[in-house]
């Protein structure tokens, strides 16, 4: 185990950057690459919190124009997000990195308030 200088970390993801090569989505090896990193942290020692957005799946700016509301457009966002969150929880869980997904959303069945 390795001497580090922080026990706890902040890491936040940009949902681009799960897209890798892909023009939308999600690619499977941008998964897997982050979920592997933040294992070798969690074997260090530390404890990893992450942030990770949405825009791999929605932006705000696409509801701008095309009649969705502000707010619609928000959750939309919010939900992206979410959808993330579950994909990299999925991820780690299966190299055996036990995970929390948490969301100011109500959705008991998916995630903590």
């Amino acid at each position: 185990m390795s001497d580090l200088k922080y026990k706890r970390l902040l890491l936040k993801l940009s949902g681009e950057s799960l897209m890798g090569s892909q023009k939308f989505g999600i690619a499977a090896n941008m998964l897997q690459h982050y979920a592997h990193q933040i294992r070798e942290l969690h074997d260090m020692g530390a404890e990893i919190a992450v942030v990770i957005g949405g825009g791999n799946i929605f932006r705000g700016i696409q509801a701008e124009g095309s009649g969705i509301e502000t707010v619609t457009g928000d959750y939309m966002g919010m939900l992206a997000t979410v959808i993330n969150g579950l994909a990299l929880q999925s991820a780690l869980e299966s190299i055996g990195v036990q995970t929390r997904l948490m969301t100011a959303l109500k959705m008991e069945n998916v995630a903590e308030p």
